[in-house]
């Protein structure tokens, strides 16, 4: 959904009522893994930290939605469970002019509390302006000591104006991967603001 300018909380609030019940536009669910024709793969991997400390930090900050921290792409609601089946709205302001997209969080990843991989993939609505899944994770590796943070995606697009700014839209896809890597290494950081 596209607004010349920024919508309101209820219009936001509406939305995301509106979304609750409708499905998936792609099938099938988990398809990242699938390395098919006709979906572009984005494969984003970033250090963001180092050592135990740091990897604790950047699972708080996943679960904090702090990869969407970015002042031109927001998260709602801001506080999101992580739980499969939660519905949220992207918000992302993009020349001139701001869109909504509904997705939903299909799985999570990783070897639950305590473990060294965490993360979640949301899959985009009916209501997205793409079609695809998006898996945001962090993890920790025990040789380097080193945290990475990795956000992997597959997409098509979905509504007219993403198909005739499809090139405009990979380079805002390449600027979100970046720009989420560094919100990622913000958070994780012990010299980070609260």
């Amino acid at each position: 959904m596209f607004f010349l300018r920024r919508p309101s909380p209820p219009v936001i609030e509406r939305f995301l009522d509106r979304s609750q019940e409708l499905p998936l536009s792609y099938a099938p669910v988990g398809l990242i893994a699938d390395t098919s024709a006709g979906r572009n793969y984005d494969d984003a991997i970033a250090v963001i930290g180092h050592g135990p400390a740091d990897f604790e930090r950047a699972r708080a900050a996943l679960a904090g939605w702090k990869q969407f921290d970015l002042g031109w792409v927001e998260l709602f609601p801001r506080h999101a469970s992580m739980q499969p089946g939660t519905t949220i709205a992207v918000l992302i302001h993009h020349f001139g002019f701001w869109s909504l997209n509904g997705a939903r969080i299909v799985y999570g990843v990783g070897d639950g509390q305590g473990g060294r991989h965490a993360g979640i993939a949301y899959g985009t609505l009916t209501n997205h302006a793409e079609r695809g899944e998006e898996l945001f994770e962090v993890s920790f590796d025990t040789h380097s000591g080193d945290v990475i943070y990795r956000l992997r995606a597959a997409s098509w697009p979905r509504a007219l104006l993403t198909r005739i700014g499809y090139p405009i839209v990979r380079l805002l896809q390449a600027r979100f991967r970046r720009d989420s890597a560094d919100a990622m290494r913000r958070a994780t950081s012990l010299t980070s603001p609260s």
